[in-house]
């Protein structure tokens, strides 16, 4: 493979390293004290969920999300995080890719009506499969550094 300036493996962790960052974006401007003490991102969510074109994405929030709040509030935003600095030190990377690529799955189809978001979600997705399929995790990494994967 020829590239320029970089090699084709530094690439793909350019590719990881961009992820996480946009991972930590979405984690910094979360309005944290909405979403854990009056629980407005998971009301927001509800709110989506409830009018969505397909009946398994109400019934399944109603199930799974809505009888815990609060929980699933921490859950997002500290995932967000989690994933953010896992791919920006390049750690437990292909577990970072593989969840960011389902968290942005089950973003991508409550926002289905949503073209921004959706935008956004398939975007980080593509990168993703990119990064996780290219093992970007073999430069630039503490995973590389220390012999995992």
């Amino acid at each position: 493979m020829e590239t320029v300036w970089l090699s084709g493996a530094e690439w793909t962790a350019v590719l990881r390293i961009g992820l996480g960052l946009w991972w930590l974006e979405s984690w910094r401007h979360k309005d944290k004290k909405g979403w854990f003490e009056r629980g407005t991102g998971i009301a927001w969510a509800a709110d989506v969920a409830g009018k969505h074109k397909w009946p398994f994405v109400k019934t399944g929030f109603q199930k799974v999300v809505e009888p815990r709040p609060k929980v699933m509030a921490y859950i997002v935003v500290y995932a967000e995080l989690a994933l953010g600095l896992g791919l920006v030190f390049g750690f437990l990377t292909p577990i970072a890719l593989v969840g960011g690529l389902l968290l942005n799955l089950l973003y991508l189809v409550l926002m289905i009506h949503d073209w921004a978001e959706q935008g956004q979600n398939a975007m980080m997705g593509l990168i993703s499969f990119v990064a996780l399929f290219g093992m970007s995790w073999q430069t630039w990494s503490l995973d590389s550094a220390i012999g995992l994967f």
